[in-house]
């Protein structure tokens, strides 16, 4: 009903129309699809030799390493860039300008970074020692300064009504920033939060160019042994399709815990219509119970 308020309901022709472009985008969604794979089967790059080194126990131990360095970086990165959006959410916004002016300052300066920049700075610049250490601590800073604003935003969202109830009951406002608001902010903001932990586990890629020996960088080792043919081609390919997996089982928890939170609400959604005179009784209040 929302919708068709807002256009109007599309006819037997457009609906045609549609189902054309829909035909048509797909056919040359899967036309460049067949034609990179002919390119490749024409270079060669699903020839028997080229694809050997998989056979290898020690390079399959060897990849399964470099996919835990990742993940580990992504773990420590997301973790920490949650922590440091949520301080710096709260910081910008503080009533107080000593705490408000510099977390404004410190989120703009290190959104505006790109994050292989930051590491190249940790790594050579201040010299962090491990590049593991610079991959976690740039990721950190761009991402945890993209999820302040995130949280920002998601905070800046939230009726009044939230905040003003929980100073009524006597709580300060740090209080009413870390258990009201910031989790409420947490759930609404889960699709962009979900997006941006994506991100970072992508941007752990960028750690080749510091010798942070994560896949890419395993990758790129091996594609060039001459032995194998310099399989940098069906390496990439392979190394894709576990960042594919990843990213979509991020999705898959994102979308569990969007259901998860969808069904706690309909658990607390009182089972009368609400209007005054009516049955406002709650879903497993004990009988006689009324709101």
């Amino acid at each position: 009903m929302s919708a068709s308020a807002l256009f109007d309901l599309p006819g037997p022709k457009a609906r045609m129309r549609y189902r054309i472009y829909a035909v048509v985008g797909a056919a040359l969604i899967v036309g460049a699809i067949a034609y990179v794979i002919y390119r490749f089967i024409d270079a060669g790059q699903f020839d028997a030799q080229v694809w050997e080194w998989i056979q290898y126990e020690q390079i399959q131990t060897d990849l399964l390493t470099a996919l835990g360095r990742t993940l580990t970086a992504f773990a420590a990165a997301a973790v920490l860039s949650l922590i440091f959006g949520a301080i710096f959410a709260a910081g910008r916004l503080s009533d107080h300008a000593i705490f408000r002016v510099p977390s404004m300052v410190i989120v703009e300066l290190f959104r505006a970074i790109p994050a292989v920049i930051l590491m190249f700075i940790f790594h050579y610049g201040i010299q962090l020692g491990d590049p593991f250490n610079s991959v976690v601590a740039a990721l950190t800073l761009y991402n945890g300064s993209v999820l302040a604003e995130v949280f920002r935003a998601g905070i800046l969202s939230l009726p009044r009504g939230q905040s003003e109830a929980a100073y009524a009951v006597g709580m300060r406002k740090t209080q009413v920033m870390m258990l009201v608001l910031l989790p409420q902010a947490l759930r609404a903001m889960l699709p962009a939060i979900i997006s941006q932990l994506v991100v970072v586990l992508k941007d752990t890629a960028l750690g080749f160019l510091i010798t942070y020996e994560e896949l890419l960088y395993y990758a790129r080792l091996l594609g060039g042994v001459a032995q194998f043919g310099r399989p940098l081609i069906p390496l990439t390919i392979v190394v894709a399709a576990m960042y594919i997996v990843m990213c979509l089982l991020l999705s898959w928890l994102a979308n569990y815990l969007s259901k998860r939170e969808r069904k706690s609400k309909k658990h607390i959604e009182p089972e009368g219509k609400g209007p005054v005179g009516e049955d406002t009784t709650f879903a497993g209040a004990p009988a006689g119970a009324t709101l």
